[in-house]
């Protein structure tokens, strides 16, 4: 798991987002959120601060989900984290 962690945190520091992430917070709160969906895909935001918005795209399938993309909304900008894309 502390691989996933690790890609999370990687991949948001690379868009250029300076905020504090915590892949381990990122994938827990994207379970709690995904529990008893549904397969389909979802949209789910969270507020981290005031001013900072994280949007979730999460594919729900029947033992696993995938994380598409996050888009983070801060004062400083908006950015697109795509985990899909190699």
């Amino acid at each position: 798991m502390e691989e996933i962690y690790r890609i999370i945190e990687e991949k948001i520091k690379a868009s250029g987002y300076l905020g504090e992430v915590s892949g381990e917070e990122i994938y827990d709160e994207i379970c709690e959120e995904i529990e008893e969906k549904e397969e389909g895909s979802y949209i789910f935001m969270s507020k981290k601060e005031d001013d900072v918005l994280f949007e979730y795209k999460i594919d729900v399938m029947e033992e696993q989900f995938n994380l598409s993309y996050i888009d983070i909304n801060a004062p400083q900008g908006k950015f697109h984290i795509d985990f899909d894309a190699e």
